[in-house]
């Protein structure tokens, strides 16, 4: 949640001329209604699993850049599915992550006190998302151009699946 990976999926997938596929976006445009909606009227359950099924869908059809809502990666079904992709981890620090996601906002976990349920969820999520990436980018400081540079770099090549 406010790692950029959004905005620098779309940079990335400029750059390799290819589309770029967001779960979340899968998720409300299946279901004709906003994440929070989901969460307020069916709960979180619900969104995990129409969540893990979007993921399972992106993976099985979409060959461009796949941007993965921030918990997706803690269910284990979806942990196996990532396996052998190139999976890369952007990491925010909670000072960045809360300035980019502000303080007004709507998502449905940052309820209360925003800083302290940001830094819950990194706490959290951060050691499920470094053992599942196969790289770790850091964001914090950096412009989504500098970010996907840092991608580009750690990949070894310019387009995931693509030997140099």
């Amino acid at each position: 949640m406010g790692s950029g990976k959004s905005t620098v999926g779309a940079v990335l997938a400029e750059r390799w001329g290819v589309p770029l596929r967001d779960t979340d976006a899968d998720v409300e445009a299946e279901e004709g209604r906003s994440i929070s909606d989901i969460f307020v009227d069916d709960g979180e359950a619900t969104f995990r699993a129409l969540e893990r099924a979007a993921v399972a869908a992106a993976l099985a059809e979409h060959t461009g850049v796949l941007s993965l809502g921030g918990g997706a990666v803690l269910d284990a079904d979806t942990q196996a599915a990532l396996a052998g992709h190139p999976v890369v981890f952007l990491r925010v620090g909670l000072s960045e992550a809360v300035k980019r996601v502000g303080l007004g906002t709507s998502r449905p976990l940052l309820l209360g006190n925003v800083r302290a349920q940001v830094k819950k969820l990194l706490d959290e999520r951060a050691p499920v998302y470094a053992a599942v990436a196969a790289h770790t980018v850091d964001t914090d400081g950096r412009t989504p151009d500098q970010v996907a540079d840092a991608i580009v770099a750690a990949l070894g090549h310019d387009l995931p699946g693509v030997t140099p």
